[in-house]
Order: structure tokens, then C-alpha cells, then sequence
């Protein structure tokens, strides 16, 4: 057994320090968890730990990402990695193959699915041989969104008595800020496309993530229109090209239950057709600052009053459908995100069995699936409703 449940690696960045404050708000420190916090230096996690009002007894975990002598260390006394350590495609990957090496469980908050395909590739088979349940993707990219098709597909099962072969993602409502982080995420990602000629395929690619299986044409989510099955306009998505790549890898682990025809689109609601000034980030925004660096993002207020609603329209071959809401408390990108991160770490060290989650690279749904929506709900401020 691991000494302890989970290391919070990268406990000093800007997401790091909210899913510290987090696990000790949910869970203590000396509690039934155990956690221990980490990165580079001993001194900045002391004072992350003062900052979030922890008593000295927190662990603290010393590693450096260039040290894979220390990485490999560090990766064997947890029995879960969260990272929250990016770009991930320039500061993440040693760490994955460290936790696929030595059969450490991981979860992260990347949005890079050129990374996560190229974590696959390389990690798979040896997270298969030693046990290491890697899970990518566990924030707003791609929790509420993968779920959201878990959740309204397994009501639609009930309802119907089969699964639907269509899905339709809607944001119907959305404010929250941006990070340094992320922006500095998706610069290294513009930067490895403008140098890798195959990357661009990839990122415009549904099925990026199920190597070895394209399914069927997928609708078009780069225009809008009005969708009289929603009931409104619609129009692009900032994230959906990422979050459609995980939820088509969750129906390619879960044994394609929705169909190996299975649809699947990701647009935000509009009140009317778009003028041309609409902008495209869906909610989000940069604040009175500018653009942050890395290391900053929204203020506490900003967190706290900023939310998501997100509509799941399932639809059975005969027309009839199946809504639901997955709405979450605070800001996507950080309050709700630093939860749902903390949250995935738990769940997987505590509620999903190996025999029934394996070792392996996954999706939030195929790996945890209802035990995460139960977690969610009860400890991160998420809720999932039928509306129909």
C-alpha cells in the first residue's frame, strides 16, 4: 500500500493552490486521506501550505520534473498523482511515464489533445502491465461535458430501452475567467501545430483518441444555426473540439454502448442569429487586466460568482429525447475545476475497484463514470438533473 493517497504535484501554481485548499477544506490534513503536497522547492510549499491555513504536519514532496530520478521517487509513494503542472506538453510528460512505470495512478487538467494522443501511444502498454490508471482531462476539460453524455445516455437506456445514437452538447450558460496557464497551454499547443505539420489533422480530428477506430461523419459544430431541437441558435464552442475527442474515447473504452455510429456535437447557445462582432470565447473572459500570465487568474470574487449550465439533448431513433442539466457553482476554468480535479483524485483512489477499472490510459466516464457523479455532487458543487 502507498504511503499515501494522494501527491498534489504542482501544489504551488496558480489551480495547484485552489485543489490544495480544496482537499484540506473537504478532507483535512490529518484525516482519513491521506495527502501530502509537491513540486520543486520545499520553501514555496511551505508557504502554500500557510497561505491555505494548513498545520505543519501536511507533507511536503520535493521533485523536479528535470529529475526523473526524484519524479520516479515521488511517484511511487502515492497511490494517485494529480498534476496540475503545465503546458503539459513541454513540463508532463516524464511524470506520466513515471506513474505507467511504476503502476501510480494520475490525473491532470489538460486540454492538449495532440499531448494526450501522444501520451497514449507511448504509455498505454505499460500502464496496462503495471496497473497505473492514467486519466486525462479532469477539470471543465472534459468532466461536465464527458459525464454529461454518460449521465443522459444511461436515463435514455431507462427511458427507451436502448441507448441514443445522437447526443447534442449545448453551454447554455457560462462565466468565468482565464489563467496564465492555460493561455500559456494553448501557445505551446499554436507552437508544436506551427512546427508539426500532422498536429492540425489532429486537434480538427473527433476521433484523435481512438486509435485504430473512426466512426461515423460527425455533425458540423464550426457554424451556427438554429437548432430546433435545442430550441435556439446556436453557435461554436471554444472547447468542444477537445471535449468531443474525450467523449468518443469514452464510448470507445466503454465498448461502444452508444454505437460505432454514435454522434456527437458541442455548441454554445445563442439568443439569436450572431452579428458579426460575437466573439468566440463562450462565456469566457480576461478581466479589466488583460491577459494574465502565468501563475494568475480570477480574482476569489470572480470565482465565486461565476458558474456554468450545460444542456444534454439525447435522441432516440424515433425522435424522441431525453434532457438533461449539468450545472456547476463557481467558475469554470478554476473554482469549479479545482474541485472536480480534487474530486477525480479521490474517486479513483477510493471508489473505483481495479477489477473493475484496470490499468490503462482513460476518460473521466469510462474510469469512474456514476461513483464520479456521486463524488461531484456531493463535494464539489455539481448537480445532474433531468429536465424532461
Amino acid at each position: 500500500m502507498a504511503e499515501f493517497d494522494i501527491i498534489l504535484w504542482g501544489a504551488t501554481g496558480y489551480t495547484g493552490r485552489l485543489v490544495a485548499a480544496h482537499l484540506l477544506k473537504t478532507y483535512g490534513a490529518s484525516g482519513d486521506l491521506k495527502w501530502a503536497i509537491g513540486g520543486r522547492s520545499a520553501e514555496k510549499l511551505a508557504q502554500v501550505r500557510r497561505e491555505i491555513g494548513a498545520p505543519d504536519t501536511l507533507p511536503l514532496i520535493v521533485a523536479d520534473a528535470a529529475d526523473l530520478a526524484s519524479l520516479d521517487a515521488m511517484v511511487r509513494r502515492a497511490g494517485v498523482i494529480i498534476s496540475t503542472v503545465g503546458p503539459y506538453q513541454l513540463y508532463g510528460s516524464p511524470l506520466v511515464a513515471a506513474c505507467a512505470a511504476a503502476g501510480s495512478d494520475y490525473v491532470d487538467l489538460t486540454g492538449e489533445s495532440n499531448w494526450i494522443a501522444a501520451m497514449i501511444n507511448a504509455n498505454e502498454a505499460a500502464a496496462k502491465a503495471s496497473g497505473a490508471r492514467i486519466v486525462f482531462s479532469c477539470g471543465f476539460d472534459s468532466i461536465p461535458f464527458d459525464l454529461g453524455v454518460f449521465f443522459v445516455e444511461e436515463e435514455a437506456k431507462r427511458r427507451f430501452g436502448a441507448y441514443a445514437p445522437r447526443v447534442r452538447g449545448r453551454v447554455r450558460g457560462l462565466k468565468g475567467g482565464l489563467s496564465g496557464g492555460t493561455l500559456a497551454s494553448g501557445m505551446a499547443t499554436q507552437a508544436a501545430a506551427a512546427k508539426d505539420p500532422s498536429i492540425g489533422p489532429l486537434l480538427a480530428n473527433p476521433f484523435a483518441l481512438t486509435p485504430g477506430f473512426a466512426g461515423a461523419p460527425q455533425p458540423d459544430g464550426d457554424k451556427a444555426y438554429e437548432d430546433k431541437v435545442t430550441g435556439s441558435w446556436v453557435g461554436p464552442f471554444m472547447m468542444a473540439g477537445i471535449n468531443t475527442k474525450a467523449v468518443h474515447r469514452s464510448n470507445l473504452l466503454l465498448g461502444q454502448p452508444w454505437g460505432a455510429g454514435f454522434q456527437y456535437c458541442e455548441m454554445q447557445m445563442l439568443d439569436g442569429p450572431p452579428s458579426d462582432a460575437a466573439g468566440g470565447m463562450g462565456g469566457f473572459n480576461f478581466g479589466a487586466g488583460g491577459l494574465p500570465k502565468p501563475g494568475e487568474g480570477p480574482s476569489k470574487e470572480e470565482r465565486e460568482t461565476g458558474f456554468y449550465d450545460l444542456l444534454y439533448i439525447a435522441e432516440a431513433g424515433d425522435g424522441r429525447t431525453v434532457r438533461a442539466a449539468i450545472k456547476g457553482d463557481m467558475d469554470p476554468g478554476y473554482g469549479s475545476t479545482a474541485k472536480i480535479l480534487g474530486e477525480a483524485a479521490v474517486c479513483l483512489a477510493r471508489d473505483v475497484a481495479r477489477s473493475a477499472t484496470p490499468g490503462g490510459c482513460w476518460t473521466p466516464a469510462s474510469a469512474m463514470g456514476a461513483a464520479l457523479i456521486r463524488r461531484l455532487e456531493t463535494n464539489a458543487g455539481l448537480t445532474f438533473t433531468l429536465e424532461n
